[in-house]
């Protein structure tokens, strides 16, 4: 069993950033593929970021990338989101999740834990 809890949202410009991080309880951090998600209101939930047990490959979806990288502490049971040149339509809450199979990673049926989530307001 994995808890993930998410911290690090909040109120910020457009064009400013954020870092979001991802507190993993358990001895079992390595083992496991990490990825964040949002979800905007009225919109289902859609992958950002997704980063290999040990932080050596990454990936992510179009509409982030260049802007935000994914990266993970193991010592730490830490993985975090760095957000930069933030726009309006980023904003969503941000959920961070833990699964054992990197492949089809922008599925989150992938993934077995989850994150409350933490959300990330953008104003223009």
């Amino acid at each position: 069993q994995v808890q993930l809890v998410e911290s690090g949202g909040g109120l910020v410009q457009a064009g400013g950033s954020l870092r979001l991080s991802c507190a993993a309880s358990g001895r079992t951090f390595g083992s496991y593929v990490m990825g964040w998600f949002r979800q905007a209101p009225g919109k289902e939930r859609e992958f950002v970021a997704a980063i290999s047990f040990r932080g050596g490959s990454t990936y992510y979806a179009d509409s982030v990338k260049g802007r935000f990288t994914i990266s993970r502490d193991n010592a730490k049971n830490t993985a975090f989101l760095q957000m930069n040149s933030l726009k309006p339509e980023d904003m969503a809450v941000y959920y961070c999740a833990a699964g054992r199979n990197w492949n089809s990673l922008p599925s989150p049926s992938v993934y077995d834990y989850w994150g409350q989530g933490t959300q990330v307001t953008v104003s223009s």
